[in-house]
């Protein structure tokens, strides 16, 4: 029963969609589906933060017989690396792993897996960073990332009743200056990058002390705001993460792997939940957690396990990202650049 006074649950939430839409100009205009139609919520409702925590365990136990990291171009990276396309060739998608240089003569690999439905000349993207610093295990920072899109990915299937190609990115040497993102996005055909509608970014989804970010659409510069398009983007995760009871705030880019999307001028939005700042007063009070003190304390440490996990952030991030792909993939029309 609702308690006298109090609106029902679902009214609650899309009161908290309203509020969050006030932060973007045109919010009626989005060229995604509502955020009530109901294929796209179907398709959100299948994934849950308990079932990216099962992937997380996995990467755990990589990063545990591998010497304690995932870092790029070591043992443990390269299970990492052999892991996700397993996970996605038996799921039955399309999966490569496009090599990148790293030096001379010297390449690694990236997992890429696309959708076999959907138009293939409009794309929506979804990545995340698959190796940790050396220092650590990387579980938040960004295995969090990958096993919400691995969730996601499973959950979704390879053959969904979607109007556009959903494709998954999981990218090496985030922490080598962004090598593995930069180089398949610098390696694709013109052709190529104008098939991408919009790429959305995921790093760091479960900060133990962590706040509600959306990046997109904000900052003075491309660099920092996106292309035209990505305030859409933002404005759509911003709306998903208002579906799970919270207002996210949105920042600019800070530079990682959604540059080289920025760059070649692709729609781009980015969900993170904060490294080694501090939390505001009024960002405890709005999300709860402790202020004056930072989101990660084990950021790039090897404290960055799976008790560093925020499991109820890496839930309403699942569901969020889950949310804001399906409603793309659904979408009659996508961002214009």
């Amino acid at each position: 029963m609702t308690p006298p006074g109090s609106m029902p649950r679902g009214a609650r939430a899309w009161a908290s969609v309203a509020a969050a839409c006030l932060l973007f100009t045109g919010c009626a205009a989005s060229p995604a589906p509502p955020p009530d139609d109901p294929t796209a919520r179907q398709l959100a409702g299948r994934v849950s933060g308990a079932g990216a925590l099962v992937r997380l365990q996995v990467l755990q136990r990589i990063a545990d017989g591998s010497g304690g990291d995932r870092a790029a171009g070591g043992t443990g990276y390269e299970r990492s690396v052999d892991h996700v396309a397993g996970v996605l060739r038996d799921a039955g998608y399309e999966v490569t792993t496009p090599t990148y240089e790293v030096a001379p003569g010297r390449v690694l690999r990236n997992v890429v897996a696309q959708t076999r439905t959907g138009d293939p000349a409009t794309v929506v993207m979804a990545g995340a960073h698959l190796d940790s610093v050396e220092d650590g295990p990387g579980l938040n920072d960004d295995g969090s990332g990958v096993a919400a899109l691995l969730e996601i990915a499973e959950r979704l299937g390879p053959a969904p009743n979607v109007a556009h190609a959903v494709r998954f990115a999981f990218w090496g040497s985030e922490e080598d200056e962004l090598q593995g993102s930069t180089g398949y996005v610098r390696g694709l055909s013109e052709p190529e990058r104008a098939s991408i509608a919009l790429y959305l970014n995921l790093d760091m989804l479960a900060s133990p002390n962590g706040g509600y970010f959306v990046q997109g659409g904000q900052g003075l510069r491309q660099a920092r705001s996106g292309p035209p398009g990505s305030e859409t983007v933002a404005r759509v995760l911003t709306e998903e993460l208002a579906a799970t009871g919270v207002v996210a705030e949105t920042i600019p880019f800070t530079g990682d792997d959604e540059s080289a999307f920025v760059e070649a001028g692709i729609p781009t939005g980015g969900a993170v939940t904060g490294d080694e700042d501090v939390k505001t007063a009024d960002q405890a009070r709005a999300w709860g957690g402790r202020a004056d003190a930072v989101f990660d304390g084990c950021y790039h440490r090897s404290c960055d396990r799976l008790e560093n996990v925020n499991r109820t952030s890496l839930d309403r991030y699942t569901r969020a990202v889950g949310g804001t792909v399906a409603r793309f993939a659904l979408a009659p029309s996508l961002p214009a650049r």
